[in-house]
């Protein structure tokens, strides 16, 4: 029950999901965590939120956890 992942020209095979998530997961390179979900792209340079980003420099990025919707 193996399943492919196409990305950027090569392809991938896995046998679960966990092991997809673990090879194919962008690593923020201010914390170096793996970004799970929703990262944050400056300029080309994978942060796993925006305090990661403004901590290498990055500027413009609003993080929205923790607000109330709307505000």
């Amino acid at each position: 029950m193996s399943f492919e992942v196409h990305a950027q020209g090569a392809v991938h095979v896995f046998d679960c999901f966990e092991c997809a998530v673990h090879r194919m997961a962008p690593i923020c390179e201010h914390c170096r965590v793996q970004i799970i979900g929703h990262g944050v792209d400056v300029d080309g340079h994978w942060y796993c939120g925006a305090h990661c980003a403004k901590a290498e420099g990055g500027g413009g990025i609003v993080d929205r956890v923790g607000s109330a919707a709307g505000a």
